[in-house]
C-alpha cells in the first residue's frame, strides 16, 4: 500500500492496488530535495504503472479537493448507468454555483453527455443530474464513499457529488488518495477517452447542440503525451489539479492541491521532473 508520510519524501514502494494490496517492508525513502516548487505546498508524483511514489510533500493530510473529485462520481456512474441512458433535466440539477455547462430544465441528456459535461468543463449541474441518474443526491454521495473505500481510498469523503463544499458538507481526501482514484479511473476506456478530447458536442437545450471544450491547458497547448486531467478551486480548497502523462513507457500522475494560484506550470515542472528520475 502506499505508505503514510508527512514530510517530503521519495517511497520505494506501491500504491494499493485494484486487487489486494502489495505491502512494502522497510521503504527506502530520501528527501525530495530538487523536485520543483510551485503555488500548491501539496503535491505528489507517482508511476501509474507501478505504483511507485516519485516525490511528495503531506501526500496523506486531508484537505478538500473541489472538482478533482468529480472522477470519483465518474465511475460510479460508468458502473452502474449505461452510457446511453437518458434523463430529463430539472430545475434542481441546475440550482447549483457554478462552473456549470449550461443544462436546460426539461431538456433530456444522455449519461455520456452528462460525462463529457462533468469531466471536460466540469460541469456541476451535470454532476447533479449524474447524481439523480444514481437514485438522487444523497444516494449519489452515499456511492461515492462507497466506491472510494472500495479502491482503498479511505481518507476520501464526499460530502457532494462535484466537489462542491460548505459547513456540514465538506468533501475531504489526500493527495494519496486522488492519485489512487484517477489511477483506477484509467481502467475505465470510457474515462481516458472523455480526460483525452479536446471538445465535444452538447445539447443546447432548444434541440440542437453546442461545442464544449476542456478548461485543461496542457492538454490544450498540447503536452507531450499528456493523458488529461481535472482541475478544481472552492474557497476551501484553493486551487487543486491532477494531470496524468505518458512518455518512453511511463505513465505518471501529478496530484496538487491547496494552491494559491493556477497550477498549470507547477503541473508541467512535476511531470517534467518525474520523467526524468531514473
Amino acid at each position: 500500500m502506499w505508505l503514510r508520510r508527512a514530510a517530503v519524501t521519495l517511497v520505494a514502494g506501491l500504491l494499493t492496488t485494484l486487487s489486494p494490496p502489495v505491502a512494502v517492508a522497510d521503504p527506502e525513502l530520501q528527501a525530495a530535495v530538487n523536485a520543483p516548487k510551485g503555488p500548491a505546498p501539496i503535491w505528489l508524483v507517482a508511476d501509474l504503472v507501478s505504483g511507485r511514489i516519485l516525490g511528495a510533500k503531506d501526500a496523506y493530510g486531508q484537505h478538500a479537493p473541489a472538482s478533482t473529485i468529480k472522477p470519483l462520481l465518474a465511475m460510479v456512474v460508468m458502473d452502474q448507468v449505461n452510457p446511453d441512458s437518458a434523463i430529463r433535466a430539472t430545475q434542481a440539477n441546475t440550482d447549483v454555483e457554478c462552473t456549470c455547462v449550461g443544462i436546460k430544465p426539461g431538456a433530456v441528456y444522455t449519461a455520456r453527455q452528462l460525462l463529457d459535461a462533468l469531466l471536460m468543463v466540469s460541469g456541476n449541474d451535470a454532476a447533479n443530474a449524474l447524481a439523480d441518474m444514481l437514485g438522487g443526491y444523497q444516494v449519489a454521495i452515499q456511492k461515492m464513499n462507497a466506491k472510494a473505500a472500495q479502491i482503498g481510498a479511505v481518507a476520501t469523503r464526499a460530502g457532494s457529488p462535484s466537489g462542491l463544499d460548505g459547513p456540514g458538507w465538506e468533501t475531504t481526501t489526500t493527495a494519496h488518495d486522488l492519485g489512487m482514484i484517477y489511477r483506477t479511473a484509467l481502467n475505465y476506456p470510457l474515462f481516458g477517452q472523455i480526460i483525452h478530447q479536446q471538445t465535444a458536442q452538447f445539447p443546447n437545450g432548444a434541440g440542437g447542440f453546442k461545442t464544449i471544450a476542456s478548461h485543461d491547458p496542457l492538454l490544450l497547448n498540447g503536452y507531450p503525451g499528456f493523458i488529461g486531467g481535472k482541475t478544481g478551486y472552492t474557497n476551501l480548497a484553493q486551487e487543486t489539479y491532477v494531470a496524468m502523462a505518458q512518455r518512453d513507457g511511463k505513465r505518471l500522475i501529478a496530484v496538487m492541491m491547496y494552491g494559491s494560484d493556477d497550477l498549470w506550470d507547477q503541473g508541467r515542472a512535476l511531470l517534467d521532473w518525474g520523467f526524468s528520475q531514473s
